[in-house]
């Protein structure tokens, strides 16, 4: 436990002494492609008469960040976002020797990276903690260098965990009101024994800086892709091959299931895992490989977490019964993410098209499935239910949707 000082608020002026040599400070020479300047609108849009915009050329730009020591032979966690399209790596200890590091692996799902630098002696090593035993409330304390400000110390409490922020499939941050600020990325998050539970990772904030909401990436799910990342520089993971949405009181209801929990499924690819086990459109599913789904967020770590070629038990509900489905998970492949001539308007407030043969390659939908949402009306059903411009409806009330006339 934590000292006290004259027997109220803690302490941290010990662990600060001992761990603030692990931390180091990062700063990165990249390499990053400039946007056409001209249009507002982006590539697509050009006007009679303006011509095309000048291209510019990459430019060079410095960047900074945090990281901590894990090995005392000079192996170093910190953000992918921190080192990506570097060139160079510099790291700089806190008794200001500086090392020239190389880029071991990174992992951008998970905003992830591991580095090294070859020291002349052994190093201070940061203790790897356990984040499953954080519980909300526990004191904890980052240390970074914010705003280039080199080993500060703040401290906080855990205000919640498993949050997901929409920054990658595999969100499950902690969220701390410890104060994290630009420069704070990768650094260390302590708890009160001195052990790491977490990486400092982002912030939300509409001015950038520290509004008391920071996020950490949990330590256990950097432990769990280390040895991956060092001996590969990427990380091998299991594909299921559905896309999923969260469950709702209503959609519960009309799929007479008891409760709003599990991950509904939205879309089963073609030739995938699931598909082949039987997996459809519609199933919700409950519990993977013998641990329960409660949300559809948690579904994607749990696939993740899967070795390839493992086959897994995946119970799921269908018109209200149960069945459980062994499936064969496979490799995920690296695929960039798509975004997602006749008008007409719905009851529900939805103004809708069918699809064009270009958008459909560019998007994976399939021939002859779905119509495109072209606009959603304020405060309409659809907008109150979450329906969003850009969605592609594929069914309705469990029929197929291939045309507008269907829809209709």
């Amino acid at each position: 436990a934590l000292p006290t000082v004259n027997g109220s608020l803690p302490s941290f002026a010990d662990l600060a002494a001992k761990f603030s040599p692990t931390v180091v400070n990062i700063k990165v020479t990249k390499i990053e492609p400039v946007a056409h300047e001209g249009s507002p609108f982006g590539e697509e849009f050009s006007f009679p008469g303006f011509g095309a915009p000048a291209p510019r050329g990459p430019e060079r730009r410095q960047g900074a960040g945090s990281g901590f020591i894990i090995r005392k032979d000079g192996l170093i966690i910190t953000n992918n976002h921190v080192v990506e399209n570097a060139q160079q790596i510099a790291v700089t200890l806190s008794d200001k020797q500086e090392y020239q590091a190389k880029l071991v692996g990174r992992d951008p799902k998970t905003d992830l990276a591991i580095i090294k630098i070859d020291a002349k002696s052994d190093l201070p090593a940061a203790p790897l903690g356990n984040s499953a035993a954080l519980r909300v409330g526990d004191w904890v304390m980052a240390v970074g260098n914010p705003f280039g400000l080199s080993n500060t110390v703040t401290a906080g409490i855990v205000s919640a965990k498993g949050r997901a922020i929409g920054s990658g499939p595999y969100d499950d941050y902690i969220q701390t009101d410890a104060p994290i600020n630009p420069g704070n990325s990768g650094g260390p998050l302590f708890n009160a024994a001195g052990e790491v539970v977490g990486i400092n990772t982002a912030i939300f904030s509409q001015s950038g800086g520290n509004v008391g909401i920071g996020f950490a990436v949990p330590i256990n799910q950097a432990k769990a892709l280390l040895p991956e990342l060092e001996s590969k520089g990427s990380v091998s993971r299991a594909w299921l091959g559905v896309s999923v949405q969260p469950m709702t009181a209503e959609l519960a209801r009309s799929l007479n299931v008891d409760k709003a929990s599990g991950a509904l499924v939205a879309e089963v690819n073609d030739k995938s895992p699931a598909e082949k086990a039987g997996i459809k459109r519609g199933d919700v599913i409950v519990a993977y490989d013998g641990k329960k789904v409660d949300e559809s967020a948690s579904l994607p770590a749990l696939v993740a977490s899967s070795a390839v070629g493992k086959t897994v038990p995946v119970e799921i509900l269908r018109d209200g019964k149960s069945q459980t489905l062994n499936v064969t998970v496979t490799k995920l492949k690296e695929e960039a993410v798509a975004l997602v001539g006749k008008h007409e308007k719905s009851n529900l407030g939805l103004s809708l098209r069918e699809l064009r043969p270009q958008e459909r390659s560019r998007m994976g939908v399939k021939d002859r499935d779905g119509v495109l949402i072209e606009n959603v009306v304020p405060g309409s059903p659809a907008a109150d239910a979450g329906v969003q411009r850009g969605d592609i409806i594929l069914q309705v009330n469990k029929a197929k949707i291939t045309s507008l006339k269907d829809y209709e």
